[in-house]
């Protein structure tokens, strides 16, 4: 079933995320997720630079799209003006990619300022401008384009402020409705409850939600969540259990599977982070019973 299918169907939908390969070829990468096929309704491949080597996240859609997956170009608008985000959208699009996933900025942790007020005015702007004039067969300097390109768009919003949603995030996300987005992909949830109450402000614009969850596998990655992204990220309860685990892969997985099925009565969806344990998700969706 098509991502839009899925979407427009209002089924609770299931997408991943993989990183495009910088060391090593896709197909080993490809093999690991064909045994999900048919349980996700799409992989989205984010863009990768390590020291100077970018992996190649287009390729890696069209090879997943070979082999029969729903394929999400992931990018951003940082760091690109006009000619470079046209550039790498129609090079998706001539690669038959359907579905975008696009992130106007990093994940945002200061709160509202004028600075991000003005950067998001620019880069949602830059976002709505490429992606009219592909819709309408036009590149942006107003050349007719070999072909009329449009996108099922997906748009990332920052889900953490609880009942608290700064204005500026209510403002981002009415843009990203009036640009045309198909779904908002949140941050990282680990406290469901504080996630139920940004959605009671989120399900206002009629737009599905679809919630990001990383699979953590040790303590370890949990305490490197919260002291490099945001203090507190991950809830305590998950260190803890995580740590006194003697099994940590059952651990892992009842974690996963507890805040899963909290958010099947919370949102539209999940996103599942695996942080390169590909070819362990099934046993997770097993679990989650996301079948």
């Amino acid at each position: 079933m098509k991502l839009k299918d899925a979407l427009k169907k209002k089924k609770f939908v299931v997408t991943s995320e993989v990183q495009s390969p910088v060391d090593e070829t896709p197909e080993k990468l490809i093999e690991s997720m064909k045994l999900v096929r048919g349980r996700v309704d799409g992989i989205s491949v984010g863009e990768v630079e390590m020291e100077g080597i970018v992996g190649d996240s287009i390729n890696v859609c069209d090879m997943l799209a070979q082999n029969r997956f729903e394929s999400i170009y992931q990018t951003t608008t940082r760091n690109k003006n006009r000619l470079d985000l046209q550039k790498d959208l129609l090079s998706a699009h001539s690669s038959g990619i359907e579905n975008l996933l696009v992130f106007t900025e990093d994940y945002r942790i200061t709160g509202d300022s004028l600075q991000e007020m003005m950067f998001f005015h620019v880069d949602s702007g830059k976002l709505k401008s490429v992606l009219e004039h592909m819709k309408e067969g036009q590149a942006i300097n107003g050349d007719a384009l070999p072909n009329k390109a449009e996108f099922v768009l997906g748009s990332g919003v920052e889900s953490m402020w609880g009942r608290d949603v700064p204005d500026l995030e209510m403002k981002e996300m009415e843009t990203m409705t009036e640009i045309g987005t198909g779904y908002f992909l949140s941050t990282p949830v680990f406290d469901v409850e504080k996630f139920a109450q940004f959605m009671k402000k989120a399900q206002t614009f009629g737009i599905p939600v679809i919630a990001e969850v990383i699979i953590l596998r040790t303590a370890g990655m949990a305490r490197f969540f919260n002291r490099h992204f945001k203090s507190g990220m991950v809830p305590e309860w998950i260190i803890e259990k995580l740590d006194r685990a003697h099994d940590k892969q059952i651990a892992s997985i009842e974690i996963f599977a507890d805040i899963v099925t909290a958010l099947k009565e919370t949102c539209d969806g999940v996103h599942i982070i695996t942080i390169g344990g590909e070819e362990k998700l099934r046993h997770y969706l097993d679990a989650a019973k996301l079948l």
